[in-house]
């Protein structure tokens, strides 16, 4: 399969890219950042996913993962530039599945606004897609994560007292790993035929407090 990973160069996505690796399939990697992995079978564009994106014929499988969080611009890039990639990749006969990433806290509201909202929209365009691309027997998603252990929560994960306040309002008493998302990302794509216009939400159970925990 070939694979288009946004969001490549770090965290869940780069987890992502080196699972698809290991399997045997050829990916492509978006990121405004440059390559920080290097393998045969991978090809690393540095690009934004607001456009103009990088030509790549026949892709199989597109996996929304690019995003920011309270930059000013989260609305742009997690959903106008996730639309700007799957109508360009993913809205196409040769397409198997596509898998967005969005945030527990669409359903919540626990976070910034404008982040909850790029979210959020991301939900709804993925019932869009879905529906778009079930004549080409191919699949949309979204996973909508809570609190991952990536180098963006640093801020919390480095501060005992808060993240204290995070695990006690947790009831599972942990965060997702970035491989582990991976592995939720690889089903979701490769195993899963049936499921499509669908969120699953993967959060350690924290959404059931609703609350959100940040750095002062």
């Amino acid at each position: 399969m070939r694979v288009v990973v946004t969001g490549a160069a770090s965290g869940i996505g780069l987890a992502v890219i080196q699972k698809f690796l290991e399997e045997g399939h050829t990916v492509f990697g978006i990121d405004i950042e440059s390559a920080t992995y290097a393998h045969p079978n991978y090809k690393h564009f540095v690009a934004d996913v607001r456009g103009p994106l990088p030509d790549i014929e026949n892709v199989d499988i597109l996996i929304n993962n690019a995003g920011v969080q309270n930059s000013g611009a989260d609305i742009d890039i997690n959903l106008k530039g996730l639309i700007n990639c799957t109508e360009k990749y993913g809205v196409q006969p040769k397409i198997s599945s596509i898998v967005n990433i969005a945030a527990s806290s669409a359903h919540t509201g626990a976070d910034f606004p404008e982040y909850c909202a790029s979210k959020g929209g991301v939900l709804a365009y993925t019932v869009n897609v879905a529906k778009r691309i079930a004549k080409y027997g191919a699949t949309c998603n979204s996973l909508s994560f809570g609190g991952v252990l990536t180098d963006l929560n640093d801020c919390v994960m480095n501060d005992p007292v808060k993240w204290k306040q995070i695990m006690d309002m947790t009831p599972l008493k942990r965060w997702t790993t970035a491989k582990e998302c991976a592995i939720w990302i690889y089903f979701m794509a490769m195993v899963n035929q049936s499921c499509s216009g669908q969120d699953i939400v993967i959060d350690n159970l924290e959404s059931f407090n609703h609350t959100f925990v940040w750095k002062d």
